[in-house]
């Protein structure tokens, strides 16, 4: 078997090389398309950053008013009207407000009281809240 090679006639390499490059308009709207993108890449960045920081600070706040519902409510020192007080969680300080409401849902159950801790903590020179509530019976 023979295998015949075919010499290939191609263009003169003065074309080749003008074709080899990039015009100036390919690159002053690459440059243009990257300005407009960059900055937009960068700002989800930062926000997605701060998205999860403040999803981390508001899980510690929810423990930090679960802690203090219960200590409220197994201590019954939620007899109290308003309380307010900071706890750390780390190195992080959550300040928080104890609160006791009546609970005006059902007029036929004139015992219950709503207790309703709300606990703030900052992210980035902004205040968050997470607020948590529960009923207690104050019959007893």
């Amino acid at each position: 078997m023979r295998l015949a090679i075919k010499p290939t006639i191609g263009s003169p390499p003065t074309a080749d090389r003008a074709r080899a490059g990039f015009t100036l308009a390919e690159v002053l709207a690459a440059l243009l398309f990257m300005a407009i993108v960059i900055p937009v890449a960068i700002q989800g960045l930062r926000i997605a950053g701060q998205a999860g920081v403040v999803a981390e600070r508001k899980t510690a706040a929810a423990r930090v008013a679960e802690r203090i519902l219960l200590e409220s409510v197994l201590t019954t020192n939620w007899n109290v009207s308003a309380q307010t007080g900071a706890l750390f969680e780390g190195s992080r300080e959550y300040r928080w407000t104890l609160r006791n409401d009546e609970w005006g849902f059902d007029p036929n159950q004139s015992t219950f009281r709503l207790l309703t801790v709300e606990v703030e903590y900052p992210v980035q020179d902004r205040a968050y809240w997470v607020r948590l509530s529960t009923l207690v019976d104050s019959s007893q």
